[in-house]
């Protein structure tokens, strides 16, 4: 089963990393992230980065990392 991730990311310098990425909501059809979408539009800080905006989608029950991980320091 797929669900929809509605996701917004605001890039300015200013903000460590150069970007604020905010993970909205998680929903059952593209529809209704699509709808949560239109409902975020005129909150504040939304309003102003419209374009900051994304679908994707994600697969329940299902491994999204297939390996182990090494650390690298500077």
């Amino acid at each position: 089963m797929e669900v929809y991730l509605l996701w917004h990311t605001h890039i300015d310098e200013r903000l460590d990393g150069g970007e604020d990425v905010k993970l909205i909501g998680v929903y059952s059809s593209i529809d209704e992230a699509n709808s949560a979408m239109e409902r975020k539009r005129i909150f504040e800080g939304f309003k102003d980065h419209k374009d900051g905006f994304e679908v994707s989608t994600y697969t329940l029950d299902s491994d999204s990392w297939t390996e182990g991980f090494v650390t690298q320091f500077s």
